[in-house]
C-alpha cells in the first residue's frame, strides 16, 4: 500500500538517493522516507521486476523513482547501476548500501566453503563496490552521505553464523575508513546496525524460532523496517552534519543485555 508523502518534509528535495537492496524490508521503507523528503529515489536490487513493482509504488505516492537492475557482487553492474543513476537524475547525492542476504547457519568448522564465500561476496565485497563507484559520483556532486547497513551482529557473534558476522564487521570497518578518506571532500560515510527486524524473511521463522528471536531483545519485539528507515535517514540528512564514522545500533536492546 501507498504511503502519502509528507509535502512539509522536504530535507532531501533536490538530491538522488540510490538504495541497493531497495525492493522489500527496510530498504523499500527507506525508499519511502526518503521520497517522502523530496528525493528522487534509485531503487537497485538483484530482482529487477520487484525493483519496478517498489518504483511504482512509489511513483503513486507522488515520488521520484527510478528502478536498475543490480548484483552487487559483480563491480561492473555496480558501476553501471551508479551511472544509471547519474543519468537518470543528474547527480548522486546519498547512497544506502543495504544488499544483504543471511546464508546457512552451520558451525565454523562445517561451514561450506562456497557458502562462505557467497555471503561475504554479497555483504561486505558488495559495499566495497557499491562505495568504490557511488563515493566518487557523490564528490562529484559536491558532496553527500552514504549509510551501509551492517547488523546488530556488527559487533556481536552469534553462532552458527560465521559469515554473516564476519561479513557485517568487516562493513563496520569498511565504513570508519571511508568516513576518514572522504571527509574532507564533505562526504560523510555512516553504519546501522538494526536488531532482528521484522521483514518478509523472519515472516518465514517458523513460530519456536521467533520467538527465540524476540527473547533476544528487551523491548520484547522484533524491529520494524520504518524504525531503521528512520535513523538511516536521520544520517543521511544534514541534521547529521557532525556524525562521521559511526556505527549506530537500532537494536531494541539487544546489544545491552
Amino acid at each position: 500500500m501507498s504511503t502519502p508523502l509528507t509535502p512539509a518534509d522536504q530535507e532531501f528535495a533536490g538530491r538522488t538517493a540510490l538504495i541497493t537492496g531497495g525492493a522489500s524490508g527496510i530498504g523499500l521503507a527507506l525508499a519511502h522516507r526518503l521520497a517522502a523528503g523530496g528525493a528522487s529515489v534509485v531503487v537497485a536490487d538483484y530482482d529487477e521486476a520487484n525493483a519496478r513493482e517498489a518504483v511504482a509504488e512509489l511513483e503513486s505516492a507522488g515520488a521520484k523513482a527510478a528502478a536498475v537492475a543490480m548484483d552487487v557482487t559483480d563491480p561492473a553492474s555496480v558501476e553501471a547501476g551508479v551511472r544509471f543513476a547519474v543519468d537518470t537524475f543528474g547527480a548522486l547525492h546519498l547512497a544506502v548500501n543495504n544488499a544483504g542476504i543471511g546464508g546457512p547457519s552451520n558451525p565454523t568448522g562445517e561451514y561450506a566453503i562456497e557458502d562462505w564465500n557467497r555471503v561475504v561476496a554479497t555483504n561486505l565485497s558488495g559495499v566495497f563496490h557499491s562505495m568504490r563507484y557511488e563515493l566518487p559520483a557523490i564528490v562529484a556532486a559536491g558532496g553527500g552521505a552514504v549509510v551501509n547497513m551492517s547488523s546488530i551482529l556488527g559487533t556481536n557473534g552469534f553462532a552458527g553464523s560465521p559469515a554473516y558476522v564476519a561479513a557485517k564487521h568487516g562493513v563496520v570497518g569498511l565504513t570508519k575508513t571511508a568516513a576518514l578518506e572522504y571527509a574532507a571532500q564533505n562526504v560523510r560515510v555512516n553504519a546501522v546496525g538494526p536488531g532482528f527486524i521484522d521483514t518478509p524473511l523472519l515472516r518465514n521463522t517458523d513460530g519456536q524460532d521467533r520467538d527465540h528471536l524476540i527473547s533476544l531483545h528487551p523491548a520484547g519485539r522484533l524491529g520494524k523496517a520504518e524504525e531503521v528507515a528512520e535513523l538511516a535517514a536521520f544520517l543521511l540528512s544534514d541534521r547529521a552534519s557532525f556524525i562521521h564514522g559511526s556505527y549506530h545500533l537500532v537494536d531494541g536492546g539487544y546489544s545491552a543485555s
